[in-house]
């Protein structure tokens, strides 16, 4: 179960899926996928789809794009929760982390 919602999750990363969601498309239990992520994978799954969609951002963000269009293209509501959550992760904003990136990484 913890799998398939992880898959799920992947799947759909930029639009999202609300727990309600999820579960009705699993045929589970919104608690009981929870529980199960958190047992399988040791966090939350709106915890893994904030870093991994994070990752997403940062990989972004080194290819030269800028924070606000990056907020767009991974799923967040805008650019302040975009930094929120990259921060929180990172321990840096997305403009810092993209001017403090190498020059050939971009």
């Amino acid at each position: 179960m913890a799998h398939t919602l992880r898959d799920l999750l992947d799947d759909r990363l930029r639009p999202g899926v609300s727990l309600d969601e999820a579960a009705r498309l699993l045929h589970a239990h919104p608690t009981h996928l929870v529980r199960a992520f958190g047992a399988a994978f040791g966090i939350a799954p709106h915890q893994y789809l904030m870093a991994r969609r994070v990752e997403l951002a940062r990989r972004l963000l080194l290819d030269g794009r800028t924070p606000t269009a990056v907020a767009a293209e991974t799923g967040f509501y805008d650019q302040s929760h975009l930094t929120r959550h990259f921060k929180r992760i990172l321990g840096v904003t997305p403009g810092r982390y993209a001017r403090a990136a190498p020059v050939h990484r971009r």
